[in-house]
C-alpha cells in the first residue's frame, strides 16, 4: 500500500510501511548510509504524519520483515497477545502517543501501561517513539516499571544498578580482580559484574567463570556474574559443571542478523531453560543476558524487508527487543553508541538512540539498562555522556554499565566510569540494587541513604582482592 501526505502544497509519497518508518525517523547517519532516511525535514515530517495516522493493527497485517522468511517476525506475531491489545486496538500511532502520556500522568501509571505491554509489537513500539519528543520518550519511560531478579532485583523504582565491566586486553586475573575491586568500592556491581573475555575459548571462559564465583562466594558478596561469550560455548561449560549464572547473548531483530552471530530462536530458548534449570539465583531465576545495538542489521548485511526495502535500523532494534521478551531475560542493555559514527554519527543522535532504545524496550515490558558508550571517531565527548546518562537516570533506566576510568581497553570504547553512576545516583536520589545495598551497609561501604562512603582499604575484607 503507498501513503501519501501534502505539506504547503507538495505532495510525498512513501511506497509501503517500511519507507514511511523510515522516513518518518529521526536523522542518524545508518538509515543515511542504508538509502532509507528521509531526504530533508520536510519529507521527514510528511512521514511522521502519516505513520501518526496509521491504525496499529496495521502493523499485524502488514509486515515490515516478511512472516514467511523470518523467524524474529513469526515469533513477534505468533506470541502476540491479542487480549491485552483490545483496550487499544481502536487507537492510532498517534492515539496510542496520546494515551501513553495520559496514562503516564496518573497514580497507577506502571500497572495501565504494563496492562499494554504484550499487546504492542515492538514495530507499534518503534512507530510511536518516532513521533514522540525526547521528553515524551522520558516521561513514559519513567512511568513504566519493569524487573526481574536472581540475586540481586533490578528495575525497582528509584534503583540504578550497574554492570562492573572488568575487561582486561589479556584476561590477566589479576588486571581483573584490580578492576572488580575499583567497582566494588564504588558501589558498582550490583546488576552483574560482566567480563567480555579476550578470545571465545573455553578453557579461558572457564577460568574466568570459577575466579568470579570465588570472589562472589568469598566475600558474600549478592551478586551476578557472567563473562560474555557465545552461547554455545555457555551451555558447553553448564553441561561440564562450570558455575554459569547468566548466560549472555547478543541479538538483533532479524533472523539474518542473528545467524551472523552464530543463533537462532530455538538455540536461545534451550539455553535459558538449561540454565533456569540449574537454580543458581536466590530472589529469582532470570538468567539471560542479552545486549543489542542500532545497526547490528546493517553492519550484517541483513536489513532488508519487505520488497527488499531497507528497514530503518531503528525498528529493527526494537525487534531485536521482541526476541529478548520471549526469554524474559534478567539483563538487557543496548549498546548504544559501540558501533560507531557510521551509524550514530554524533553526541545527538547517540543520546537520542538511547532513549529511543531504553523507552522502546521498558514499554515492551523489559528491565531495560543502557551502554553509554561511544567510540573515539565519533563525533562525542563525555558530556554528551554525562547528558545521556542523567536523561536515563530521570527515565528510570533498570542499569548503566560502568568501567574502571570510563576507557575500556580491552575493547577500545568510552563508557561511563565508577564515579559517574554515583553522581547520577545522589544528584535523582537513587540507590543500589536493594539486596547489594544491604552487603555494601553490613560492610560499612554506604550511608543510610544508600551513599558510597570512603573506605580504608587497609581494614576492608575487600583488601584481599588487591593481593591476588
Amino acid at each position: 500500500m503507498s501513503y501519501r501526505q501534502t505539506i504547503s502544497g507538495t505532495t510525498y509519497r512513501f511506497d509501503g510501511l517500511v519507507e514511511v518508518m523510515a522516513k518518518a525517523t529521526p536523522l542518524r547517519s545508518g538509515d543515511q548510509l542504508a538509502g532509507c532516511a528521509a531526504e530533508h525535514d520536510a519529507e521527514r515530517a510528511a512521514a511522521a504524519w502519516v505513520l501518526a495516522d496509521l491504525p496499529l493493527t496495521t502493523f499485524l497485517n502488514d509486515m515490515v520483515v516478511p512472516y514467511e522468511t523470518d523467524e524474529v517476525t513469526r515469533l513477534i506475531i505468533d506470541s502476540h497477545d491479542r487480549e491485552a491489545f483490545s483496550s487499544i486496538a481502536h487507537l492510532t500511532v498517534g492515539g496510542l502517543r496520546d494515551w501513553l502520556l495520559d496514562a503516564a500522568a496518573r497514580d497507577d501509571s506502571a500497572t495501565r501501561i504494563a496492562a499494554i505491554a504484550h499487546g504492542l509489537t515492538p514495530e507499534m513500539a518503534a512507530a510511536v517513539s518516532k513521533i514522540m519528543r525526547n521528553q515524551d520518550l522520558i516521561l513514559v519511560a519513567a512511568a513504566s516499571t519493569a524487573t526481574a531478579a536472581f540475586r540481586t532485583t533490578i528495575g525497582l523504582p528509584g534503583r540504578l544498578a550497574t554492570r562492573l565491566q572488568p575487561n582486561h586486553p589479556t584476561d590477566d586475573p589479576r588486571g581483573i580482580a584490580a578492576g572488580m575491586l575499583d567497582g566494588l568500592l564504588m558501589g558498582c556491581g550490583d546488576a552483574v559484574v560482566g567480563i567480555n573475555p579476550a578470545t571465545d575459548s573455553p578453557q579461558a571462559t572457564s577460568d574466568l567463570l570459577y575466579l568470579l564465583d570465588d570472589i562472589r562466594q568469598r566475600f558474600d558478596i549478592p551478586m551476578q556474574s557472567c563473562v560474555l561469550c557465545h552461547v554455545t560455548t555457555t551451555m558447553e561449560l553448564i553441561d561440564k559443571g562450570v558455575p554459569v549464572d547468566l548466560v549472555f547473548q547478543s541479538i538483533a531483530g532479524t533472523e539474518g542478523a542473528n545467524s551472523s552471530f552464530g543463533v537462532t530462536i530455538p538455540m536461545l530458548l534451550e539455553a535459558n531453560g538449561i540454565a533456569r534449570s540449574l537454580q543458581r539465583g536466590t530472589v529469582g531465576n532470570n538468567v539471560m543476558y542479552l545486549e543489542t545495538g542500532q545497526g547490528s542489521a546493517l553492519s550484517a548485511g541483513a536489513h532488508l524487508g519487505t520488497g527488499g526495502k531497507p528497514v530503518d535500523q531503528q525498528t529493527l532494534e526494537t525487534r531485536a527487543y521482541g526476541v529478548a521478551r520471549a526469554l524474559q531475560p534478567l539483563l538487557i542493555n543496548t549498546v548504544v553508541g559501540f558501533i560507531g559514527p557510521e551509524y550514530l554519527y554524533d553526541g545527538k543522535q547517540i543520546i537520542r538512540a538511547g532513549l529511543e532504545d531504553h523507552f522502546c524496550g521498558k514499554l515492551l515490558g523489559l528491565p531495560m539498562g543502557v551502554d553509554v558508550c561511544y567510540t573515539n571517531h565519533a563525533e562525542a565527548d563525555q558530556d554528551d555522556m554525562d547528558t545521556l546518562l542523567t536523561l536515563l537516570g530521570v527515565a528510570g533506566a533498570a542499569f548503566v554499565i560502568a568501567v574502571p576510568g570510563a576507557d575500556d581497553i580491552m575493547l577500545g570504547y568510552q563508557s561511563l566510569s565508577f564515579h559517574d553512576p554515583l553522581y547520577v545516583r545522589q544528584v535523582l536520589g537513587l540507590r543500589p540494587a536493594p539486596e547489594f545495598e544491604a552487603w555494601l551497609a553490613a560492610l560499612g561501604m554506604v550511608d543510610a541513604n544508600g551513599r558510597v562512603l570512603p573506605v580504608d582499604l587497609a581494614t576492608s575484607p575487600l583488601r584481599a582482592l588487591a593481593a591476588r
